[in-house]
C-alpha cells in the first residue's frame, strides 16, 4: 500500500490518481489522469462504449503498472491492507468461473448429458466464498442468510452453476462478491440481465450496505437511466479521457445532447436513409416463404424435479414482431433455445418450426440459417481472438468462428452492416481486444448480415450506452419493416422495444 500524508480536503480520501498513466503505450488514455474519491461518496463511472471506463477502473485497481506515482489508498480502520482484499470489482460478462469456463459450448446449458460431473453446484461454489472471506460467526452467517432471501436464491442452491440463467447468473456472482465484505465495491454494469423487481432490490441493498456495512460503491454505467439513487458523484469518461468529478445532481442538470441525447437516431444515420440502406442489403429467399414460423403446442419442458415450461402453447406467424418478458428464471431463454434448435428436448416436444414439425427430418443448419441470433449465451460462447470482421461473416457460415474463406462479396457485405451499426471502424480489429458494448454490437451485426427471416434477439441491447441503444432499436424497427421479416425479442426494459412490437407474451416461472 502507498502512504501519503493525509489531504487538507474535508473527507479523507480513500484512492487518489496523481498524473496518472499507464505504461501500456498500446492501450492508455489520451491524458493522465487526476482523481480522487474520497469517504462516503459513492461513484457512478459514466461513458459511451469504448470510451476508456475499464481502462480507468483498471488504473482506480492498481491492476495495470503506472508510469510515475502509483495510486495512493487509505483503508483506515480496517486490519486488512492489501488493495485486493479491500477493494472489490465485478464484471458482467456471463462467465460462470473456473477453470472449466473456457470449455463451455452454446447449447451446453441445455445439453445436461454434456455436463461434467465435476461441475460444482450453486451452494457449493457459495459456500466456498464464505469460508474464504473471513471467519464463521453467527453475524456473518445472518448477512449470508440475508442475501439469499433477498436475492431469492434459495430454490437454485441446488442446481448446477452452467445452468443458470443470465440473470440468476448475476445475483449469484453478486452475492459471491458481497460475502467478501470490501471496503469497496466496483461493479460493471450490474442492473443489465436483471428484471424490475431484482433491479430495484439491487438499488436497495447497495443502498442498506453503504449505510449499515459502510461500503464504498463504484458503478460503471452504459445507462444514465441506471444510475440509482445512492450515487453522490459522477464522473465521465468520454475519448478516453476522464472528466472531473462532480455531484451527481449537477451532473444531470447539465446533461445535453452533446453527450448523452434522447436524439432521434435520425442525427446519426437517416431513419429514411437507414430503411434504404437495409433495403439495399437484402437477399429475399424468392423461393422461401412460410406463414407459421414458431407453433409450440403443450410443450413441457424439465430440469430434474424443475419444471421450466408446462403445457405451453404458442404461435408466431410471419411479419409479427414478439415482445418477450418475463422474470429471471422464467424461462425466455429455454424458450428460445427450442427455436434455435439448441435444445436436444425439443425432439421430444410438439414443435413446428418455418412450416416444419421439428425432427421431420431436418438438420440443425436448415433451421439455423433462417434465423438470426443474439443472447447473453452467445456473446459468452464468443471468445475468439480474431477480427470482427471474421466473426460477422461467421454469420454468414452459422459457425462460431470463420472456418471457411469468404468471398470479397460476402467481406463487402459485412462492413457494409457494420457501417450501418456505427462500427465500421472495428472492422479489422481482435474481437478481445475491444470493449463489451462494442462486442455486443459486432455479434448484433453478425444477426443481421445474412438478413433472415427470423430475428431472435434475447436482451440484445445489454451493454449498450444510451445513443447506440437508440440507433440499434431504430434499425430492428427499419430492418423487420421489410417484407417477410419476423421478430421475437427479450428485453427487461419496456422502452428497449421497438415501435414495431405486434405481439407480447410474459412468461411466468413455475
Amino acid at each position: 500500500m502507498n502512504h501519503q500524508p493525509a489531504s487538507n480536503s474535508r473527507k479523507r480520501p480513500v484512492i487518489r490518481l496523481c498524473q496518472a498513466q499507464t505504461r501500456m503505450e498500446a492501450w492508455r488514455m489520451a491524458e493522465p489522469v487526476d482523481f480522487e474519491l474520497c469517504e462516503g461518496e459513492q461513484l457512478a463511472i459514466v461513458g459511451e462504449n469504448g470510451s476508456g471506463k475499464t481502462m480507468f477502473v483498471d488504473m482506480l485497481t492498481g491492476r495495470h503498472p503506472l508510469v510515475g506515482l502509483q495510486p495512493y489508498y487509505d483503508f483506515s480502520g480496517n486490519d486488512r491492507e492489501m488493495v485486493s482484499e479491500n477493494i472489490a470489482y465485478i464484471a458482467f460478462k456471463d462467465c460462470y468461473g473456473g477453470d472449466n469456463d473456457r470449455t463451455y459450448f452454446l447449447q451446453q446449458r441445455w445439453n445436461q448429458l454434456e455436463i461434467d460431473e465435476e461441475t460444482p453446484l450453486v451452494e457449493t461454489l457459495l459456500e466456498e466464498a464464505y469460508n474464504l472471506s473471513g471467519k464463521d460467526t453467527p453475524e456473518r452467517r445472518e448477512f449470508q442468510q440475508h442475501l439469499y432471501d433477498l436475492f431469492q436464491i434459495r430454490p437454485l442452491l441446488d442446481k448446477y452453476i452452467i445452468l443458470l440463467s443470465s440473470g440468476e447468473l448475476r445475483k449469484f456472482q453478486l452475492i459471491k462478491v458481497l460475502l467478501r465484505n470490501p471496503r469497496i465495491l466496483i461493479m460493471d454494469n450490474p442492473f443489465i440481465g436483471l428484471d424490475a423487481h431484482t433491479r430495484w432490490q439491487l438499488g436497495e441493498l447497495l443502498s442498506t450496505l453503504a449505510t449499515e456495512q459502510q461500503l464504498q460503491i463504484i458503478l460503471v454505467l452504459s445507462k444514465l437511466s441506471d444510475i440509482p439513487p445512492i450515487v453522490t458523484h459522477v464522473v465521465e469518461v468520454r475519448d478516453m479521457k476522464v472528466k472531473p468529478k462532480v455531484p451527481v445532481h449537477d451532473f444531470v442538470h447539465r446533461q445535453t445532447t452533446q453527450t448523452f441525447s434522447e436524439t432521434s437516431p435520425a442525427k446519426t444515420v437517416g431513419e429514411a436513409s437507414l430503411y434504404n440502406r437495409i433495403a439495399s442489403l437484402e437477399k429475399p429467399e424468392t423461393d422461401y416463404h412460410v406463414s407459421k414460423v414458431v407453433a409450440m403446442h403443450e410443450v413441457n419442458i424439465r430440469y430434474g424435479r424443475r419444471t421450466i415450461l408446462k403445457d405451453f402453447t404458442w404461435q408466431v406467424s410471419n411479419e409479427e414482431r414478439w415482445a418477450l418478458s418475463g422474470e429471471n428464471g422464467s424461462g425466455k431463454s429455454t424458450l428460445l433455445s427450442l427455436i434455435c434448435a439448441d435444445n436436444p428436448q425439443s425432439y421430444a416436444c410438439d414443435i413446428t418450426l418455418f412450416d416444419r414439425q421439428r425432427g421431420s427430418g431436418e438438420s440443425i443448419w436448415d433451421i439455423k440459417r433462417h434465423i438470426g441470433y443474439v443472447s447473453p449465451e452467445m456473446h459468452r460462447a464468443y471468445q475468439r481472438d480474431i477480427a470482427c470482421e471474421k466473426i460477422v461473416a461467421s454469420g454468414l457460415k452459422e459457425t462460431v468462428g470463420l472456418y471457411s474463406p469468404t468471398t470479397d462479396e460476402e467481406l463487402q457485405r459485412c462492413r457494409q452492416w457494420m457501417k450501418i451499426f456505427g462500427i465500421e471502424h472495428l472492422s479489422a480489429r481482435s474481437f478481445m481486444k475491444i470493449s463489451s458494448g462494442e462486442q455486443r454490437l459486432v455479434l448484433l451485426v453478425r444477426a443481421f448480415v445474412k438478413s433472415p427471416q427470423l430475428l431472435i434477439l434475447d436482451e440484445p441491447l445489454h451493454g449498450l450506452d444510451d445513443r447506440k441503444c437508440l440507433l440499434v432499436r431504430a434499425i430492428i424497427d427499419a430492418y423487420c419493416s421489410q417484407p417477410n421479416k419476423t421478430l421475437i425479442m427479450v428485453s427487461h426494459y419496456d422502452e428497449e422495444f421497438p415501435p414495431c412490437i405486434t405481439n407480447h407474451l410474459s412468461l411466468v416461472k413455475n
